[in-house]
């Protein structure tokens, strides 16, 4: 899923990027970077590990000068785990240098990859977003940075929300799909913002301008801003945004996450009741559905599990294993509260299943009478092509096992999901402008590979 920054004109540029990094660092744990510009030279720093791990106060005193910058939280679908494969990457070509970063999937990765190679490419990463340098460095026919991106982006498919950072501009390019959402900001202190989350706008005195459009090019050059509709948009916008992947806070495609997700408790509540003394949220993905769920059920909400706020997110962990160890030291249940209880257990989603099945084991082992699970959305039964970490079906408990199997499984006393339909009342949205892939495996894009 990964997070994207670009600060244009403002004197602390990288120090804005790093607050906005730290601002979506839930979007990616494994590594970092920041690339700035000062007088046309490209500085980069990255690493393995987390924001506030990574960068150093005398790094933006002595190399991440200049008035832009551009930063990246890596969350791994594609290429390795490897310092190698972390973002910005940098290049210089025959136009000079170049950064970029991306989030998302291409779809034709392989085919583009392979054909550069025959034309003399050497990789560094294995890396999607490698391929867009590359298109662009051996472009030999266009003059401009700006016409190379344009026959660059015309060669790739899926999902790309792309931020790129030249010697004297900047560059913010979406898919044609707007798969991956990419908004705009103006800072209050001169220049402006890109970034994947709005939640990054209001650490760096930021207010929301619009979002880039699917299938629009924005440059940035001489302390302003132009627009280029490259592709027709043909919205599909990612609904797993909506459910995990975005902060509470943030306004993603244009409406505000939180809301959303309590419209998704209360649709569930409509349409899956239950006898239950208490809603309990699987914190923290699962709390303002549950908020809305309680709303609308009348059943008291209570905070029967308590997290540690110092592990990360299990879903975006690399392995099994990992994801594991850390649902254990992050969740505990408050057993006083829930002895003797009948609960109705609500969570964003159920990707692989062992998660649910240790929080459900964890509340019968505390005293938990009944614990019904519901989930606030539908249930997860495809690969997701387009940046979600789900590259294989076979790991989507869902795809080979029925409801009531899973329910078996999970040690639940009942388990039910809110249905397509219902989560379409609860964007209060048009469906065919959003992607559901996962849950219909009707996809926008197939996958050349």
């Amino acid at each position: 899923m990964c997070s994207v920054v670009g600060i244009y004109k403002n004197q602390n540029a990288a120090k804005k990027a790093f607050y906005s990094l730290f601002s979506m660092q839930h979007r990616g744990q494994e590594a970092a970077g920041i690339s700035s510009n000062e007088n046309g030279k490209i500085h980069t720093i990255k690493n393995r590990g987390l924001v506030t791990e990574i960068f150093t106060e005398e790094h933006f005193q002595t190399v991440l000068k200049g008035d832009m910058a551009i930063g990246h939280t890596r969350y791994s679908t594609a290429g390795d785990d490897s310092i190698l494969d972390a973002q910005p990457v940098y290049a210089k070509y025959g136009l000079g240098e170049i950064s970029i970063v991306h989030n998302g999937n291409l779809t034709n990765k392989m085919p583009v990859r392979n054909e550069l190679i025959k034309r003399g490419a050497i990789f560094q990463t294995n890396m999607d977003t490698e391929n867009i340098i590359h298109l662009i460095a051996k472009d030999y026919e266009k003059n401009t940075l700006q016409e190379r991106i344009v026959d660059a982006v015309k060669k790739i498919e899926g999902a790309y929300s792309l931020i790129i950072l030249s010697r004297t501009k900047m560059f913010a390019i979406r898919d044609p799909y707007g798969f991956r959402p990419l908004s705009i900001g103006k800072i209050a202190s001169g220049g402006y913002i890109i970034a994947s989350e709005t939640c990054a706008f209001e650490l760096v005195g930021a207010e929301y301008v619009r979002d880039v459009k699917p299938g629009e090019m924005v440059i940035f050059e001489n302390g302003e801003m132009k627009s280029i509709q490259l592709f027709e948009s043909k919205p599909k916008k990612c609904i797993f945004e909506y459910i995990y992947f975005a902060r509470p806070d943030s306004d993603v495609f244009g409406k505000n996450v939180y809301e959303t997700r309590v419209e998704m408790g209360r649709e569930l509540a409509k349409e899956l009741p239950v006898d239950a003394d208490m809603v309990v949220p699987v914190p923290d993905s699962g709390v303002a559905s549950a908020l809305g769920y309680s709303k609308e059920s009348g059943i008291p909400f209570e905070l029967g599990i308590m997290r540690n706020h110092y592990v990360g997110r299990t879903f975006i962990e690399p392995t099994q294993e990992v994801r594991d160890i850390k649902v254990k030291m992050k969740l505990s249940p408050i057993k006083h509260k829930i002895a003797g209880k009948k609960l109705v257990v609500i969570d964003d989603s159920i990707v692989r299943g062992t998660t649910s099945k240790r929080i459900i084991r964890m509340l019968k082992e505390a005293g938990a009478a009944e614990v019904h699970m519901r989930i606030a959305s539908p249930a997860s039964k495809g690969a997701c092509y387009y940046g979600v970490d789900t590259p294989n079906p076979d790991e989507l408990i869902a795809s080979r096992m029925s409801v009531d199997e899973i329910c078996e499984y999970i040690e639940a006393d009942s388990l039910a999901y809110l249905s397509i339909e219902s989560m379409v009342k609860s964007i209060k949205d048009k469906k065919e402008d959003y992607c559901f892939a996962c849950f219909d495996l009707d996809y926008p894009v197939e996958p050349k590979e």
